[in-house]
């Protein structure tokens, strides 16, 4: 008789648990702009986690993080996109020479 129960019991759990599978898996109604919000406030644990790892792959990947960070609150400009000083017969350094 109490291996019936337990049977019972073991089925009652499996049979729960793949009901709460069901119901939590249902579709649930999102307007277009709630998604673009969500979409666009963070990234998915997923490729979070590529980018740790990508990091640690290429050092490189890194400033091109922090690069993309800045392009996203406004802090970057042209002039840090060429990655060298300024070229030869720029107005900036001829301005410069022109004040000394």
């Amino acid at each position: 008789m109490s291996d019936w129960i337990g049977l019972a019991l073991i089925g009652f759990i499996v049979v729960s648990a793949v009901a709460f599978l069901i119901w939590l898996s249902r579709p649930y109604e999102v307007t277009t702009e709630e998604f673009e919000k969500r979409a666009a406030e963070a990234p998915s644990l997923l490729s979070a986690g590529f980018v740790g790892l990508q990091k640690i792959l290429d050092p490189a990947t890194a400033k091109a993080v922090i690069a993309q960070q800045d392009v996203r609150e406004g802090r970057f400009d042209a002039k840090q996109a060429k990655g060298d000083g300024p070229e030869a017969g720029d107005e900036e350094e001829e301005g410069s020479r022109q004040e000394q």
